[in-house]
């Protein structure tokens, strides 16, 4: 894909977040964190990854990990749109008793689900295992992870930030969605963390951009493609529910359901 046809797939990939959340009915979704974060999922899954789903079972296929589990919506979505399961298939199991695609992803490496997440801090630990394994088994994969900025609150993900930069897992791309809220309220209340001095300091190679800018994460990824000895992060800094005026930077859109009146004005903004 060009540059503009990825910026299309994102808008495809917000009506799509929206459309499936409303679909559930009055059952809440996570909207907001999935919203926020679907910039670089288009860039990876549309421009950046070696993945599609002819190459499931393939062992130097690019990982994805969702370590912020509750941006479900965005991960199917996304899935469904690159052809991996139908758009009928996603509806039927989306949120449903015994469905394939409950709330927090599940592994299904048939359907590119590479980790089961939601207990957070959990992925991007879970990463750190994939790029060691390529390099002890001399793969070329690289492995792209979603963290959350409130995720990064769990002892957890310090210890795999510290992890990557020991073993030199220059095959690692962490993005940290920075929009500036979690469920509890504004990440500089609940726990204010330094993310660029504190990776910089464990040996990280950081870029701090605007993660709604879809040119602006080709260009980091092109400016840093020789990342040799360092695992590379991008720290995102977006809007929490970005693309739905109404959704944009209010907390209450972590976790909530839409009526009749939401879903059409949110349906029409995403035209």
């Amino acid at each position: 894909m060009d540059i503009q046809e990825v910026k299309e797939l994102a808008k495809g990939l917000r009506r799509e977040i929206i459309e499936s959340s409303y679909a559930t009915g009055k059952i809440g979704v996570h909207i907001g964190p999935a919203l926020s974060a679907a910039d670089y999922l288009a860039f990876l899954y549309g421009k950046q990854m070696n993945v599609s789903p002819r190459m499931v079972g393939d062992e130097n296929r690019d990982r994805f990990v969702l370590s912020k589990g509750h941006a479900y919506t965005a991960l199917y979505s996304i899935l469904t749109l690159r052809g991996f399961f139908s758009q009928e298939e996603y509806r039927a199991n989306f949120m449903t008793d015994g469905g394939l695609y409950p709330a927090h992803p599940v592994k299904q490496l048939e359907k590119g689900i590479e980790c089961s997440s939601g207990s957070l801090g959990m992925g991007v630990s879970f990463a750190v295992g994939k790029a060691l394994a390529a390099k002890k088994k001399g793969l070329s994969y690289k492995t792209y992870v979603l963290m959350g900025d409130g995720e990064c609150n769990e002892g957890s993900t310090f210890e795999a930030f510290a992890s990557a930069a020991q073993y030199k897992l220059d095959n690692l791309i962490v993005f940290i969605d920075h929009n500036g809220y979690q469920q509890d309220g504004t990440t500089e209340e609940v726990m204010n963390i330094p993310f660029l001095p504190m990776l910089n300091s464990l040996g990280w190679k950081v870029v701090e951009i605007d993660g709604n800018d879809i040119d602006a994460i080709e260009k980091a990824f092109a400016e840093h493609k020789d990342n040799s000895g360092s695992p590379f992060a991008i720290i995102g800094k977006t809007v929490k529910g970005m693309g739905v005026s109404f959704m944009e930077g209010v907390n209450s859109w972590h976790h909530a359901s839409m009526n009749e009146e939401q879903y059409k004005q949110a349906m029409e903004e995403l035209k």
